[in-house]
């Protein structure tokens, strides 16, 4: 269950995309929100786990929270810079 203390200022719908795509269309998406803003990516790969863990380092944005829900993810990153 994701946090709800947490609320996505965006939503990004990438069910049903295989890898890379939510890891693409999420490195485009959280460019358009500002700084300290939340981006909720949704998404049914299961390779999305370690791929946002990996790419959120590598980004320097922040991952809050990965929680599944049936068969969709529900990731929660803060953009940074």
């Amino acid at each position: 269950m994701a946090d709800p203390s947490l609320t996505a200022d965006q939503v990004l719908d990438c069910t049903g995309m295989a890898c890379p795509l939510p890891v693409v269309k999420t490195s485009q998406a959280i460019k358009k929100i500002e700084p300290g803003q939340v981006l909720e990516l949704l998404a049914t790969d299961p390779g999305v786990e370690p791929d946002m863990k990996a790419w959120s380092g590598r980004t320097g944005n922040e991952l809050l929270n990965i929680a599944r829900e049936g068969d969709v993810f529900h990731v929660l990153i803060r953009r940074v810079k």
